[in-house]
């Protein structure tokens, strides 16, 4: 078998561990829906679209899945109910597969003679500063040089958490404390990175959202600074949200998008929620590739999202 199956599979248990809460709330109401039916009609579509909406799935994206379905029933005239998980399944599965962005399989970065520079964003409270730990850890398990930069510097908290985690992960860190100039921050980073080689870097940003002009000026103003060191930087803008919050999830990610140019989603707390179906609903609806999920507090539970072993595991 290998180490690599070996690994896969302590990390597909993770992935359904991680998932459990999510799938005892979608299959115990949908054994519900179709207890005493025979066949999918129009009574048990009606369930499954409520099951899918309070499953934080989203309106938008449980209408299309619906549709699917209802044209999987007027295709085949008679589908049992007992065909009906599989269905759900596979439909899911192509929903997601028709965004146009591939999977990641390992944390890697494109070769270049200069750092890989990642902008992190999201509203405080969301797993941000955690993420970018655990981020940093995977990249260097990966083999890659990482440097972080403390940039969120308008709470003491999240630079001394970075600062933590750090330490955790064993990563070097420019911190210029609390009160600093987040651009500073920035550049003094990259500056740092080009200087010493680094192959990746990971930027905090601070977590506000209380005025879109405000955090578009603020984040303006570091990726100017940025590009007067390497001139494509930052190469991803990853916003963080918190799954467990459902649609205020899908709710942020619409405020960032357009405050900002967000390439890349990471979903955090999928383990302690039953809401894990935000996850579909935002791949769907922003074509964002959610490219990590959260599935724990170890600092190794960040896992790259790969949107079949997902649903795989969500329907397993």
């Amino acid at each position: 078998m290998g180490l690599f199956n070996i690994f896969s599979r302590e990390k597909k248990e993770k992935l359904e561990k991680g998932l459990s809460k999510t799938k005892e709330n979608v299959f115990s109401k949908l054994s519900r829906a179709v207890a005493g039916k025979s066949k999918v009609d129009d009574e048990v579509l009606d369930n499954l679209e409520e099951i899918l909406v309070s499953s934080d799935v989203g309106v938008d994206t449980t209408l299309k899945i619906i549709e699917r379905i209802e044209n999987r029933v007027s295709k085949d005239k008679y589908l049992g109910t007992s065909e009906l998980n599989r269905i759900l399944k596979e439909e899911i599965a192509e929903l997601l597969l028709e965004n146009n962005n591939e999977d990641l399989t390992e944390f890697t970065v494109p070769e270049s003679d200069m750092p890989y520079v990642i902008l992190v964003v999201g509203v405080n409270g969301v797993g941000k500063t955690t993420t970018i730990g655990k981020l940093a850890l995977q990249y260097k398990l990966a083999g890659k040089s990482v440097l972080l930069g403390a940039a969120d510097t308008f709470r003491a908290a999240a630079v001394d958490q970075l600062v933590i985690w750090s330490e955790r992960v064993d990563v070097p860190i420019i911190n210029q404390g609390m009160n600093a100039d987040p651009a500073s921050v920035a550049f003094d980073t990259l500056k740092a990175a080009v200087a010493k080689g680094n192959d990746v870097v990971i930027i905090d940003t601070a977590g506000r959202l209380h005025n879109k002009v405000n955090l578009m000026n603020e984040l303006g103003k570091i990726k100017r600074v940025m590009k007067k060191v390497i001139p494509d930087a930052p190469h991803e803008i990853l916003l963080v949200l918190d799954a467990s919050t459902g649609q205020n999830a899908i709710e942020q990610a619409r405020q960032f998008t357009a405050a900002t140019e967000v390439n890349a989603l990471a979903l955090t707390k999928l383990d302690g929620t039953a809401k894990g179906g935000v996850v579909i609903g935002i791949s769907d609806q922003f074509q964002i590739p959610v490219k990590y999920i959260g599935i724990g507090e170890q600092k190794e539970d960040l896992q790259i999202f790969n949107r079949v072993e997902f649903v795989d595991s969500l329907f397993s």
